[in-house]
């Protein structure tokens, strides 16, 4: 005759899985009460319910910066909609896996993902994807989140914290696209001067006059493009160009990721 299953054992299981009840009862039923066993059936379903939703597409999620001494690591988790984007054990699971690979490393933590991944598959019912994982070192180390869909990391030589903090924040705002203007292509600028040229083109002005509008759009579009050549959010006076160089600074390195 199978194991009677006790309310305990359900409550135990369902305390170190956090799957449903149900789901809990049926595993130990299935185990005959055998808590390893049980566990191990979970593991499985997960796992079985989980390659079921690979494919559902994750639009939604949250991201999220760790940082200890001269190491910042940022990680973003997909979900596909944002009300599980908000659900407890999303968040906590995010905050799990971030301190993993600040700890462990982000190869390490990326292959052991799935097993903690999985459980929450199980209990959220929609699809959730590991997305960008990246680390950052520095001696100077800056970071910022907005609304936990957008993450800076900033990397200065020389400066603090708090400064590589602002400038992180400013990135997340202004969305620069490049650091400097050495780092703009000139497919880029072949694209810009076609669109400008066409913009310009019926206008009834001498050529050179057109010559000199056209540089002017050239020079402003990639100025408000690029982050030391824009006008610092806290300060109108100044650009971010100059703030580093009132502070004595310098980027090394910066990582952005949204959602």
């Amino acid at each position: 005759m199978p194991n009677q299953i006790t309310t305990g054992e359900v409550k135990e299981l369902r305390d170190m899985t956090g799957i449903s009840v149900m789901q809990c009862k049926r595993a130990l039923e299935e185990a005959e009460g055998d808590m390893k066993k049980a566990l191990a059936i979970l593991k499985k379903t997960s796992s079985d319910i989980a390659l079921k939703k690979i494919n559902r597409e994750v639009k939604d999620g949250r991201v999220a910066i760790k940082t200890s001494g001269n190491k910042a690591v940022l990680i973003s988790l997909h979900c596909e909609t944002d009300f599980v984007a908000r659900n407890e054990d999303f968040i906590k699971l995010l905050e799990t896996l971030a301190d993993k690979a600040l700890k462990d490393g982000v190869e390490k933590m990326t292959i052991e993902a799935k097993d903690v991944i999985y459980p929450i598959i199980q209990k959220t019912g929609e699809n959730i994807q590991l997305g960008v994982v990246c680390e950052i070192f520095g001696d100077v180390l800056g970071s910022y989140t907005h609304n936990n869909k957008i993450a800076v990391i900033v990397s200065l030589e020389r400066g603090n914290a708090e400064l590589g903090r602002d400038i992180a924040m400013h990135i997340a705002a202004m969305k620069p696209e490049y650091i400097t203007d050495t780092e703009i292509t000139a497919d880029a600028k072949k694209t810009m001067l076609e669109v400008f040229k066409k913009e310009i083109a019926n206008e009834d002005k001498p050529a050179e006059i057109k010559e000199k509008i056209l540089l002017g759009k050239m020079a402003t579009y990639f100025k408000e493009k690029t982050l030391l050549d824009q006008i610092f959010i806290k300060d109108g006076d100044m650009t971010v160009g100059q703030l580093l160089e009132k502070n004595n600074a310098k980027i090394k390195e910066v990582k952005i990721y949204s959602i």
